[in-house]
């Protein structure tokens, strides 16, 4: 990987750490406790509020889960490690972390993950 495509990606990753934290921000209050007074709402609509906030919680793990992948991208990038596959060591294509920063699978070992 060259220093300009090294720099590229670098970028993209800032821009997605970005993008992330502004949506942490948005989504704040996603996973707030849901209020079961019966007076004011229905068993259905009770019911709904649990799943959403249960849809919602989820969610945020997804987001949890990305933000450490930006992070460790970002530390990849300054280290000998960026583009290199975790399991086979070897490059991963461009075109693959262009698409992706946060990859740390080439297509062949991602692949085989997937089947097994």
């Amino acid at each position: 990987m060259t220093e300009d495509q090294r720099e590229q990606c670098k970028l993209q990753l800032l821009q997605l750490q970005k993008e992330h934290l502004k949506f942490e921000k948005e989504f704040a209050a996603a996973g707030d406790t849901v209020m079961l007074d019966q007076s004011s709402v229905g068993r259905l609509s009770r019911m709904d509020a649990m799943q959403g906030q249960q849809m919602a919680l989820e969610a945020s793990r997804r987001r949890e889960m990305h933000a450490e992948a930006i992070e460790g991208g970002l530390r990849r990038v300054e280290s000998s490690d960026f583009g290199t596959c975790f399991y086979c060591e070897e490059e991963i294509d461009f075109k693959r972390i262009e698409a992706d920063p946060t990859n740390t699978r080439c297509l062949k070992c991602a692949a085989s993950e997937s089947i097994d």
